[in-house]
């Protein structure tokens, strides 16, 4: 498939000026509880805000940091900062404090939108000369809750001049914007940071557009009359996507909601938006359907999603036990795919009328995928044969130029036009993948490779089982698997379960990959992807053992 994007492109129109030439400036863009954005409001927005930046002195390729909650607010910076051809990075404002002071020099942002906690860490941490020699401006917004006013500070700040709305409605107006080439840098990406501190992929206008245009619009099918929701967060650029570029891409409506999210919050978003596309992981499913059986088992009505067209998937492996679950009880497909970082979103995705359980799917049509051998040092080495785990390659037109201050990195990972994932697959004969894991997660156990979500999967096929976490321990100098297990309401902890999960571990794999320990607990760390946190739990252990 060939997708072509002429020299001159920028993604605020792609995504959003694009829109109002349409006529479809009256769509309603962006729901926070009962208030509603048009098209024309967000645009009317970002063209103040590019109008700000420009006016403070940011130029072309230049980053703007922001750390944002998902208010409305995020659409119209994102797509301001665009405009003006500065480079959008993004963070989450509940990280520690030092993890901010970390993004806000290895971006050398130049301009700061925040959240008043984050805005007075920063600030002070400025004052006393730690970060932001590059910075030239920081406002901020209300950390509002859904339905709260979210534009105005109200003079919550000592700092008049910190509000973004006043600064916005003060800026000089401006006709002419940047003009940008599709191959210049739009918007960083951040890994999850599980070896280290997170790298930022640096992506091309182009790469965001290639991408809505196989996978948004041509696999799973976003139209104009849909209505999104996302349990990640919009600074994730699974939930950047999904949530906010590829439903303005189509001139659909996006609700937010900024509360941390957990199954009661959710349900009252899909309650308040009935949205048709939800954007969830797979420990979110899960949790739905244990929240479904408490309402349920006290008499309840349970969850009505009768609105979603479909749910997406990704982040981490979506067990098969899990979709058959949530097929016997709701009526709506998930279409689970995997996508990273390095490749702005998803290649490879279960979509309409083709989902196949425990896989990921095929191949998005204008990506290519191969499996190959784990110590290949090129795209070109023979791949493996169907059924054979290997390290999943993939080439397509959205690929980072590389990781930002990390050649060394960026040499390992990209070859030409292909990336090296890191990811362990293998694909059968018909062509879907199957996920077995991180090539740098893999345990020797008894001399032998155990993948820890090969345990996982397994563990969560028993009835008893709403979620489970494996990791390596040492044991008398050897290594062990360790399970630790989140039961589903009903189910009691003990000796006996946890034997019983051993057992049926060792039925259903070959015997050196059962979990030698199992713990069962209230539930496991998450990385703020939502994806289960391993280095969390192997530090925690390592404290345990300490």
């Amino acid at each position: 498939m060939t997708t072509t994007f002429p020299a001159a492109f920028n993604l605020a129109d792609y995504y959003l000026f694009d829109r109002l030439r349409e006529g479809k400036g009256d769509n309603i863009a962006v729901r926070f509880g009962e208030t509603t954005w048009t098209y024309d409001d967000v645009a009317s927005r970002a063209r103040g805000f590019a109008s700000l930046l420009l006016s403070v002195g940011v130029r072309r390729g230049e980053r703007v940091l922001i750390i944002l909650p998902d208010v409305p607010p995020f659409a119209w910076t994102l797509f301001g900062t665009l405009a003006a051809g500065a480079v959008v990075t993004m963070g989450n404002p509940d990280v520690p404090a030092g993890a901010l002071e970390y993004l806000v020099e290895y971006t050398r942002a130049t301009v700061i939108v925040t959240v008043p906690k984050v805005y007075v860490a920063l600030r002070e941490a400025m004052k006393q000369q730690r970060i932001g020699a590059d910075v030239r401006a920081m406002w901020a917004v209300p950390d509002a809750p859904t339905g709260s006013e979210c534009e105005s500070l109200r003079g919550e700040l000592e700092d008049a001049g910190a509000d973004l709305s006043v600064a916005i409605s003060q800026a000089p107006a401006r006709d002419a914007w940047p003009q940008t080439h599709r191959d210049e840098p739009a918007i960083w990406l951040f890994t999850s940071g599980s070896t280290g501190e997170p790298k930022a992929n640096i992506h091309a206008h182009r790469d965001f557009a290639f991408n809505t245009e196989v996978y948004a619009k041509g696999t799973v099918g976003y139209a104009e009359g849909d209505v999104t929701v996302s349990v990640p967060r919009l600074y994730f650029g699974y939930a950047t996507g999904t949530n906010l570029l590829f439903p303005f891409a189509v001139g659909a409506s996006v609700g937010l909601f900024s509360e941390r999210p957990t199954p009661e919050a959710l349900t009252r978003a899909i309650i308040a938006y009935r949205p048709t596309i939800v954007t969830n992981v797979p420990t979110m499913l899960g949790k739905l359907l244990d929240h479904d059986e408490m309402l349920t088992s006290r008499g309840e009505f349970g969850l009505d999603f009768s609105s979603i067209r479909f749910s997406l998937s990704a982040g981490e492996a979506l067990p098969e036990a899990l979709l058959n679950r949530w097929n016997a009880r709701f009526a709506s497909d998930v279409y689970d795919g995997i996508g990273s970082a390095e490749m702005f979103h998803i290649y490879a995705s279960n979509r309409p009328g083709d989902v196949r359980p425990g896989s990921l799917g095929k191949a998005v049509e204008g990506y290519e995928l191969r499996v190959l051998a784990e110590e290949a040092d090129g795209p070109g080495a023979p791949e493996c044969e169907p059924g054979e785990i290997g390290v999943l390659w993939v080439r397509g037109d959205s690929a980072s130029m590389g990781y930002w201050l990390d050649r060394d990195k960026s040499f390992k990972t990209f070859f030409g036009h292909w990336c090296r994932t890191g990811d362990l697959f293998k694909k059968d004969a018909a062509g879907y993948l199957y996920f077995a894991g991180r090539s740098d997660e893999l345990l020797k156990v008894s001399g032998l490779w155990v993948s820890p979500v090969e345990v996982e999967e397994c563990l969560m096929n028993h009835p008893a089982v709403a979620l489970a976490a494996v990791i390596g321990v040492d044991g008398d100098g050897l290594m062990k698997t360790k399970a630790f297990v989140v039961l589903r309401q009903g189910h009691e902890a003990s000796t006996a379960l946890a034997s019983e999960l051993q057992a049926f571990a060792k039925e259903r794999m070959t015997k050196h990959k059962y979990p030698r320990i199992v713990e069962f607990v209230a539930d496991v760390p998450k990385n703020d992807r939502g994806k289960v946190d391993r280095k969390a739990l192997r530090a925690l252990e390592a404290a345990r053992s300490a």
